[in-house]
């Protein structure tokens, strides 16, 4: 008698928590276009907002559950603002794209503000919404779930007009994905613990600007895109590579921070390839890069696979263990109307004084190369017949293959470079 009576007490709960959350959807629908709503503080089921142009927020005390299943909360109206809300337990179907906050492609000029996001599936989806904002949110990912199994904080798909501003993204699977979206701005955001932090696919004329990555498994993932502006991002201690550029075209690298990449490992076991990168090209041509700064990584640079005709001046590369790793069919010249790049390493001589090196620098020469080839040759590395061939190589130039030559090395570390603590 007693279980039946709580079992009855239990639907009828139940019962009216439903009645209620569809007598607070009916209020949604009546409102006017531009009004203003607050959600009242209690636990609520899955909402749609589907009025034009109304305001909504949360009372402190509000939480929007998603019960596990599909979205939390679907935008489906023009110039709707939704903030100050937090959202959890969505659905964890990726295929579904279930989501915390799924904005639908009719939701033009949406915002998404000052939100506290926490579920298995994607944080935000933008379902190629123009013109939205998703600004000051908190989003973090499930846990119990494998990294792969986890959804992105924010999804931009096909998306054009965009502001992704200042949020606080980590544990998802990518903070921010960036898919065949054209003409936004992600700009000031802080990621950790993931993935990758921000991952750029079949994306051209985007902004990319002042955002910071933390132990990721790479900072930036940038690919199949171009005409990419990547203007003074910061990467602190991620691991594999801090930039990565697959098949990127006629973009702009400047004023970017690296510091810090290691090799990651997978249960214990070094990732084969990885070596802690701090920028890594893979056929990747007509790229800039001026004014950044790569520093206390096991590689500075690495580039590979045709990655030629790339204008590289004016940049830092501090104390990484190798700088430099390139093998070229022909030499590329990495300075620009005299001014070529800061070298920890550079051994030249400045004689007139003019701040310039004297002598080139060529940080890769046979020897190197031989190594990388054969890596098992690593331990013959200070044996009298590696002395041997680097000696030859100098006395005999002729025999010397293609790489990268820095004409003009600055003798000093540019004032403009000096990284923030």
């Amino acid at each position: 008698m007693y279980s039946l009576l709580r079992y009855g007490v239990a639907l009828s709960v139940a019962l009216l928590s439903l009645t209620a959350n569809a007598d607070l959807q009916d209020e949604l629908d009546a409102l006017e276009p531009g009004a203003s709503y607050e959600l009242p503080p209690e636990q609520l089921s899955p909402l749609a907002i589907r009025v034009p142009g109304v305001t909504v927020s949360c009372h402190p005390d509000t939480v929007i559950d998603g019960g596990g299943q599909g979205n939390a909360v679907d935008i489906v109206a023009e110039e709707v603002t939704f903030s100050g809300c937090t959202v959890r337990n969505w659905g964890e179907d990726l295929n579904e794209l279930d989501a915390g906050i799924f904005v639908a492609r009719e939701a033009r000029g949406a915002v998404i503000e000052n939100n506290r996001l926490q579920g298995p599936a994607f944080g935000v989806w933008l379902d190629a919404t123009p013109d939205v904002t998703v600004r000051g949110n908190v989003i973090r990912g499930e846990t119990r779930l494998r990294s792969q199994d986890r959804g992105n904080g924010i999804h931009l798909f096909n998306t054009t007009g965009a502001l992704i501003e200042g949020n606080d993204i980590r544990q998802t699977r990518d903070a921010i994905y960036i898919e065949t979206a054209n003409n936004n701005t992600i700009r000031g955001n802080e990621m950790a613990d993931l993935r990758y932090g921000i991952h750029y696919m079949y994306s051209m004329n985007n902004l990319l600007e002042d955002n910071v990555t933390r132990g990721t498994r790479t900072g930036y993932a940038l690919m199949q895109s171009k005409r990419l502006k990547v203007f003074n991002n910061r990467s602190v201690n991620d691991e594999n590579y801090g930039i990565l550029m697959n098949f990127i075209t006629q973009s702009e690298l400047r004023g970017n921070v690296v510091t810090g990449v290691s090799e990651g490992k997978t249960g214990g076991v070094a990732i084969s390839g990885a070596e802690g990168k701090a920028v890594f090209i893979y056929n990747s041509l007509y790229n800039t890069f001026e004014g950044n700064y790569f520093a206390d990584s096991n590689i500075g640079i690495h580039l590979t696979a045709g990655s030629e005709d790339n204008q590289v001046f004016g940049n830092a590369f501090v104390n990484n263990q190798r700088q430099v790793k390139y093998v070229a069919t022909r030499t590329q010249e990495w300075s620009k109307e005299g001014e070529g790049n800061f070298w920890s390493d550079y051994l030249g001589w400045d004689r007139n004084q003019d701040g310039v090196g004297d002598v080139p620098y060529e940080p890769n020469d046979n020897v190197d190369r031989l190594l990388w080839k054969y890596p098992e040759a690593k331990i013959l590395m200070f044996s009298p017949a590696v002395d041997t061939l680097r000696w030859v190589q100098d006395a005999f130039p002729v025999v010397k293959a293609a790489g990268v030559a820095d004409s003009h090395p600055l003798m000093r570390l540019p004032a403009d470079l000096q990284p923030e603590s």
